[in-house]
């Protein structure tokens, strides 16, 4: 085989670093990172024989001393009437056993205290005639009568805001369709 390339210049070898191996030694003093623009002190990007007001990069002066409370809008575009109901039944359960028990110790505290037989005693009184004891309200007032009247506007009132919420949630998708939803501002805690 015969070699139809010609002269050649004599073989010289890589002195470069090769992948891998580390970099010679930089030459030490104060090391200066790259540039964004190059000619900014050199006097390269001049126009007119002054620099760009663009081509001069400020380095930032310091760090912040106090954390920055990130902040989020956000807007309530849609309200789920499922959930919306599922959760306002569960509320007006939890009110509805409230107000039971609230009005059991309310009876038990004003029966201790003694009010339903002063006041029962001047109403049969004041209605009271030769014949008749007048109007009885301690059996009229009795716990249990009480009980079963509070249990029934309890009743009532969760399926009022049962069906009241679910109502509202879709009023309200009805209305956010047409102005956006509700905007909300959110801060973060730190």
């Amino acid at each position: 085989m015969t070699d139809t390339r010609g002269q050649q210049p004599p073989y010289q070898g890589y002195n470069g670093a090769l992948p891998g191996e580390r970099p010679a030694a930089q030459p030490t003093g104060a090391y200066h990172p790259p540039r964004a623009y190059e000619g900014a002190q050199g006097g390269g990007n001049t126009q007119g024989g002054q620099q760009s007001a663009s081509a001069v990069r400020r380095p930032r002066t310091g760090a912040r001393t106090t954390p920055r409370t990130r902040k989020a809008r956000l807007r309530v575009a849609k309200a789920d009437p499922w959930s919306v109901m599922k959760v306002s039944f569960l509320l007006s359960i939890a009110l509805g056993i409230c107000t039971v028990v609230a009005a059991a110790v309310l009876w038990m505290v004003m029966d201790a205290m003694g009010v339903f037989s002063t006041v029962g005693g001047t109403i049969s009184e004041a209605t009271g005639s030769n014949e008749s004891n007048g109007f009885d309200l301690q059996s009229f007032l009795s716990l249990p009568r009480v009980l079963m009247f509070t249990s029934v506007i309890a009743v009532i009132d969760v399926v009022l805001m049962t069906a009241l919420a679910t109502l509202g949630a879709f009023i309200y998708n009805l209305s956010a369709g047409f102005v956006g939803g509700v905007e909300l501002t959110l801060a973060e805690d730190e």
